[in-house]
């Protein structure tokens, strides 16, 4: 499984850098901040809602701590998409939050 730090992540957004984030918290911890531009699909649904992504782009995928990201990194692979686990999640991010 692909990693990348959460400060990685955001010294690319800082870069100017455009990336595909998918946020697989629940609504409630979402609507409590979130990385400006992700994508929400929450893990339960992700299996559901997978035809919304294109397997042509990369995704980083994020939740609060890496673990429920980390599933869904190894769900989205076993389905021939390129996905990165955000490690730390959303408890080690220090950029901005909406």
């Amino acid at each position: 499984m692909k990693e990348i730090s959460a400060k990685e992540v955001q010294q690319r957004i800082e870069n100017g850098e455009q990336l595909n984030l998918i946020d697989v918290r629940e609504v409630d911890e979402v609507q409590a901040g979130h990385i400006p531009g992700i994508t929400h699909i929450p893990l339960g649904l992700l299996e559901f809602r997978s035809h919304e992504l294109d397997k042509n782009k990369p995704y980083i995928m994020v939740c609060r701590s890496g673990g429920r990201s980390g599933q869904a990194t190894h769900y989205l692979q076993s389905q021939g998409f390129d996905v990165t686990n955000m490690t730390g999640g959303m408890m080690s991010w220090e950029g901005k939050v909406e």
